[in-house]
This record gives structure tokens, sequence and C-alpha cells, in this order.
């Protein structure tokens, strides 16, 4: 009986003179399969950042200049960061406060040009409701620590050392900022170097929302 609507060729059906064989894939393994795609694509960019050259992946996954990214607002996810002083960061317990959420790495360049003006915003933003976070990201942990004694960083640091907190925020590549409102919820995202000036106009904007 000939192929038709009612009575479709096997899976295995041979196509094309038997060179070939058919290999039918349903509409749900479709998505399936897209859905998941990023994901991988970002868990590569991780694993090659985290294992190549020592965990310092050269020049690669560093964003030099200071873009705007588009996001769709909605809840910070929460997550639990160790301190180098042994202290935990807990995100959900900053709500009702401005926070700047910074992924950053020691030997990344364009993370050193902008450390003063990071430090700087947040000796004038501390006492106005406002917090930072930074998590580090492919570093050595000693390497980490002395870059933030040498930039005299006071703001809460710790290391995402498996790469879940990067992973559940889609992060790309460093350094990148997420801005979050009184309310928990992502507002704002930067990729690459801040400026000082930049970073006041954000802040002045989200301290003024009620």
């Amino acid at each position: 009986m000939a192929p038709s609507a009612e009575n479709p060729p096997p899976d295995d059906a041979p196509v094309g003179g038997g060179r070939y064989r058919r290999r039918r894939i349903g509409q749900r393994g479709l998505i399936i399969v897209g859905a998941g795609l990023p994901l991988l694509a970002l868990l590569a960019v991780l694993a090659w950042g985290s294992f190549s050259t020592g965990g310092i992946p050269g020049g690669a996954a560093v964003n030099a200049t200071v873009a705007e990214v588009r996001v769709d607002t909605e809840t910070a996810p929460d997550f639990t960061l160790t301190r180098p002083d042994g202290g935990e960061i807990r995100l959900s317990e900053l709500r009702r406060q401005v926070t700047l959420l910074d992924f950053w790495a020691s030997w990344c360049r364009p993370c050193r040009d902008e450390a003063p003006a990071l430090a700087q915003a947040y000796q004038e933003y501390r006492e106005r409701g406002v917090e930072f976070v930074g998590v580090n990201l492919w570093d050595d942990p000693a390497d980490a620590r002395r870059f933030l004694q040498e930039q005299g960083h006071q703001y809460p640091n710790g290391i995402d050392a498996d790469g879940k907190i990067a992973i559940s925020y889609g992060v790309r590549g460093i350094p990148e900022k997420f801005f979050i409102n009184r309310r928990g919820q992502i507002v704002r995202k930067f990729s690459g170097p801040m400026t000082l000036d930049l970073l006041r106009q954000i802040l002045d904007e989200l301290l003024a929302q009620p």
C-alpha cells in the first residue's frame, strides 16, 4: 500500500533510493531541544572559562565596551554567596534596598578599569539605601582576594565557584551588572565597564522610584 496521510511510512523507511533513512522528531521533542540549546551554550562557555588556560580564559568572554542589555522585569533569582571571610550574603535579605549585582574576575582588564568607579559609587550611595554585591567568576581564589585588597572594595563579594549564580542570571561575559530595585526585580542590565557618572545616573533613577 502506498504511503498516505492515513498510512504514513515507518520512521525508518528508505528515502531517495534507499541511500538515506527518514527520522521524524515530534513537535514536543523539537521544543525541548530548542529550549535547551541556550542553556547548553551557556554551560559550554562557563566550562571553557573554568578549565581552559588554568581557569583564566584569556581575552574571550570579556565585555570591553559598555552597553545596556534589554531585560524583562522579573524577580531576581535568590542565592547565597560565601564571602572570603567565611560570612554569607543572601540576596533576598537585601530587599527594600537598591542592589547592584556585579559579575567580575581579577584577570579581566575592563573589570580592573572600572573598579575605582565602583568603589567610589559605593562610598557615595551606601548610606542611601543602596547595596553592591560582587560575584567573582572563572578566577583563582587567591587572585580574587588580592584584587579586592588592592582595590579597597568594602562591599560584599564572594566566589561563584560552580557557576550556578551566573547560569541563573544568564551571564555571557564579564563584567556584567544587574540593577535590582527595592521590590527585588531586575530592571537594568549593563555589559562592559561602567563610568562613575553612568553608575550615579542609574542609581539616582532607581532611588527616585517609589
